[in-house]
């Protein structure tokens, strides 16, 4: 008999993960707890929020600490977070529903469980979406958020190319904020965690599919990030409004749009 991989330590990876994120993002909770405030302030106490791009469920965790009333339909396309973080959040139940479908593309929507939302957000997520993926995923977002319901973004969103001196004053700002390093060394968390959790004999099938998926690297595409000007203009075309930017460090920002 084939003897079996070890159960990994799921929640150890999500540690990890959390680690790297914020080696790159030292203001990272700072954001999450803008969004939260958004979240507490608009919503009643009992509301369902679709997690974008959850990854191995982060946002999910705080959201549903921050708010135990609330519950999360969690959605990724990549098959091994997905799997880290339903062993690392296995003990919040039925409070979420993981979601393997892929942003952006023509039909995703319809592997949700609800076809209503009080609320979607994401964080560091969307920006691997490139510009017709991010106006379907808005123009599909809008039936799916109720009235007065809201979506939140947190990600790196620079300023355009019409605003050349805030972007370097930004470029600037992140070097010395990481004292003058590369963004290929601010990578390195990230690369290390990849590296040691392919180890996971338990995760050999997730990664197989995960390659065939994502044939090229995160980070390996010549596309310039999306600017916020263009999901300011996405979402307010896709039906949302006051859309505007309700936090920010610079480039890192909490984008909020209202139906």
């Amino acid at each position: 008999m084939a003897k079996r991989a070890p159960t990994p330590n799921w929640r150890a990876w999500l540690a990890r993960w959390d680690e790297q994120q914020e080696s790159f993002n030292p203001s990272r909770e700072r954001r999450f707890d803008a969004m939260f405030d958004v979240l507490a302030a608009a919503l009643p106490r009992r509301f369902t929020a679709l997690d974008l791009g959850c990854g191995p469920g982060s946002l999910t965790a705080r959201l549903l600490r921050r708010f135990p009333a609330a519950r999360v339909v969690a959605v990724d396309f990549d098959p091994v977070v997905l799997q880290v973080g339903r062993g690392a959040l296995s003990g919040l139940g039925d409070r979420i529903t993981w979601v393997d479908a892929n942003l952006g593309a023509p039909g995703w929507t319809m592997s949700l469980p609800r076809r209503r939302f009080d609320a979607a957000v994401s964080t560091t997520a969307l920006h691997w979406l490139r510009r017709p993926e991010l106006r379907r995923l808005y123009r599909d977002l809008a039936p799916l958020i109720r009235p007065r319901g809201v979506v939140l973004n947190g990600d790196y969103l620079p300023w355009g190319a019409q605003r050349p001196r805030l972007g370097r004053l930004a470029e600037r700002a992140r070097r010395n904020a990481f004292g003058g390093k590369s963004l290929q060394s601010e990578w390195a968390g990230w690369n290390r965690w990849w590296r040691d959790i392919e180890k996971e004999a338990a995760l050999q099938d997730e990664f197989v599919l995960r390659k065939e998926r994502f044939p090229t690297p995160h980070g390996s595409s010549r596309d310039s990030p999306v600017p916020l000007e263009f999901h300011l203009r996405a979402l307010r075309r896709a039906g949302f409004r006051d859309v505007d930017v309700v936090w920010q460090e610079m480039e890192n920002r909490v984008l909020v749009g209202f139906r």
